[in-house]
């Protein structure tokens, strides 16, 4: 046990070196601020190994007054879509589609679960997000719970650093759907990214 603990604590030390600070100009912020049409929302993206069904990211997508993504520790991005530590903003169909493109390989799936909440749930997830800051690898699950956890309706989701009980534990709130997605991609799918990026 003390052998298991140690570990976990020397993970959260290593962590807690590697949060990647990013904060693109308002003006791109501004610019790239979409809303959706649809009811207000919060959409969890979880990421699950194809063959031992461990989780490796989460991530959640909030539908208000604007869409926004935020993917904590996460390696996605776009020229296009400007980032405010772990915030990415102006989240169209295609740049979900995007994203759930960059993570669903031959090695991973990808599952997300909608949720429709009042909209003063939804800016209240913008703004948790919004100053939630920088967050270290390895740590995206725990700051998607934290957040989850300080909004009416969600106090019973399970505070953990492991993707699939977090998924498990948001199945549970009434009026969860579910969509699935696979895909045959390599695994190294960095030229995904490439061809974006020289378009932008």
């Amino acid at each position: 046990m003390r052998r298991i603990l140690f570990s976990i604590s020397l993970l959260l030390v290593l962590a807690g070196c590697a949060a990647e600070s990013k904060w693109a100009p308002a003006e791109e912020v501004a610019r790239a601020r979409y809303t959706h049409s649809g009811p207000a929302m919060i959409s969890l993206f979880t990421v699950v190994g194809r063959n031992n069904g461990q989780g490796g990211h989460a991530a959640i997508m909030i539908n208000g007054s604007q869409r926004l993504l935020f993917d904590p520790a996460g390696t996605w991005y776009h020229p296009q879509i400007p980032e405010r530590n772990d915030v990415h903003y102006g989240m169209t169909e295609p740049a979900v589609e995007f994203y759930i493109d960059y993570h669903a390989r031959i090695t991973w799936d990808v599952y997300r679960h909608d949720i429709i909440v009042s909209p003063a749930v939804a800016e209240k997830a913008i703004q948790l997000v919004e100053a939630y800051g920088a967050v270290p690898k390895a740590m995206c699950t725990q700051a998607v719970t934290n957040v989850l956890r300080q909004l009416p309706g969600f106090e019973g989701i399970r505070s953990t650093l492991f993707p699939v009980p977090a998924m498990e534990s948001f199945k549970q709130l009434p009026g969860v759907t579910e969509r699935f997605y696979q895909d045959d991609d390599p695994n190294d799918n960095e030229y995904i990214l490439a061809p974006r990026v020289r378009a932008g």
